[in-house]
């Protein structure tokens, strides 16, 4: 069994990995640890759960040495505010014991508050592209002293548009520096990146998106409509000690504040919702005592389903069933971090078979079926998206029926068929040529001759 023994880490890390509690390490910081430490630059594919973050920051960290410098050495750069703010605090429990400076930046709060914490100066900054972008070209923030770029989730960043703020980032950075770069797919973006930016990277697969996680169990129910499902998730949640920590993944916005509203009468101060419509505070709130187990059931869209590192969920619930197969993959990833058992469940109606299917396509694996509960009500009130769409009545218009003659059928009366000929007064009008005056000069002419 590999241990953080034969990472060849110094003393401090591995007093504060003691701190927290990890035994031994995960397949990726097995696997990238000695490479990054190797100076090269690392392209790392593994799916989300699987410890990516600790894979950069520690070998990072056993590297980073004192200094007093205002700008950062170390730039981190994720794809969500969320992420953000995990990354730092992961890194300051690393320095518990060490001399290092964290800042993290990100958009949707006051810039001028992080320009002044830009300007007291850090070690390792990490961003998201907007924002980093934003204190660039403000002229607060340098980036010529940067030795490692760390690009986590980088798909996800391209997904989200991020990359003409990239691609500009790239291009300021020294061309002397590592670069480490994480994903959980590979797609063509990525790999146009890392041709472009990049300079012979060795490459690592582990746990590469599509593989079922071993430690985590999945089960799904067939379900008719949306408020069957919801009466279906009531009814699960009842147990508290089984669903101690429960994360409900559904597809859109609309859909969680609908799903919230429906179980908030029920379990109150145990639910929390959030998504990106949500204010920054409100989501880092929501995110802290659903983390503390302040509140028990936490409903979100995907915005929660890559990257974010929170402690002991025992169940995600796919409350719909995601379109694309990847974006399963990494919602059952937020349970079973760290090797650790989780259990997922899966809804799906009749309409959402085919992206189950397609789930178990990419796995290569068949989530087994659960009978639905006998107890749990079958709703037959649809959503508005659930209503069936009526055909219009197509009305038939004369023309079509064969009938000539537009849309009367008889001829007009006499007094019809007249114009306009505008008034009695124009029709008696005569045309005059024009009248002559005392000053026409052809006048005066001819009575004179006479």
């Amino acid at each position: 069994m590999d241990s953080f023994g034969n990472l060849n880490l110094t003393k401090q890390l591995y007093q504060a990995i003691d701190d927290l509690g990890f035994d031994s390490p995960t397949p990726i910081q097995t696997a990238a640890c000695p490479v990054i430490l190797s100076g090269k630059d690392v392209v790392g594919i593994s799916q989300t759960g699987t410890g990516k973050s600790f894979a950069y920051l520690l070998p990072i960290l056993k590297e980073l040495k004192f200094s007093k410098q205002i700008h950062p050495k170390v730039l981190v750069l994720v794809p969500t505010r969320e992420l953000v703010l995990q990354v730092v605090a992961q890194a300051e429990s690393l320095t518990t014991y060490m001399n290092v400076r964290s800042l993290g930046v990100y958009g949707g709060t006051n810039i001028n508050t992080q320009i002044q914490a830009v300007a007291q100066g850090t070690d390792i900054l990490v961003a998201t592209p907007g924002r980093l972008f934003d204190l660039v070209m403000k002229g607060v923030l340098r980036l010529k002293e940067i030795k490692k770029l760390v690009i986590d989730e980088v798909d996800v960043m391209l997904d989200l548009g991020f990359r003409y703020q990239l691609k500009n980032i790239l291009e300021l950075l020294p061309e002397r520096r590592q670069n480490i770069m994480f994903s959980a797919t590979m797609t063509e973006e990525v790999d146009a990146l890392i041709d472009d930016f990049f300079i012979a990277p060795s490459k690592i697969s582990i746990a590469v998106s599509g593989t079922p996680l071993h430690n985590i169990d999945q089960v799904c129910f067939q379900v008719h409509n949306f408020y069957t499902k919801v009466n279906l998730l009531s009814h699960l949640l009842k147990d508290g000690n089984e669903y101690s920590k429960v994360l409900v993944f559904v597809s859109s916005k609309k859909d969680a504040d609908r799903l919230f509203e429906a179980l908030e009468e029920s379990y109150g101060s145990e639910i929390c919702v959030i998504h990106s419509n949500k204010s920054q505070n409100y989501r880092i709130r929501s995110i802290k005592q659903f983390d503390s187990g302040e509140n028990r059931i936490l409903v979100t869209t995907d915005v929660m389903a890559r990257g974010l590192d929170l402690d002991k969920i025992s169940h995600v619930i796919n409350f719909d069933t995601p379109g694309y197969p990847e974006n399963y993959m990494h919602r059952i990833g937020r349970t079973g971090r760290a090797e650790q058992p989780g259990k997922t469940i899966l809804f799906f109606t009749e309409k959402e078979a085919a992206s189950k299917e397609a789930i178990e396509s990419l796995m290569n694996y068949k989530i087994p079926g659960v009978d639905f509960p006998a107890a749990v009500k079958v709703s037959h009130e649809l959503t508005p998206e659930e209503r069936p769409v009526h055909a219009e009545v197509e009305v038939k218009r004369a023309s079509d029926k064969g009938i000539t003659g537009g849309g009367a059928f008889h001829e007009k009366k006499e007094k019809n068929t007249k114009t306009n000929q505008g008034g009695s007064y124009l029709r008696k009008k005569k045309k005059y040529k024009k009248p002559q005056t005392r000053g026409d000069k052809n006048f005066m002419k001819r009575h004179k001759r006479k």
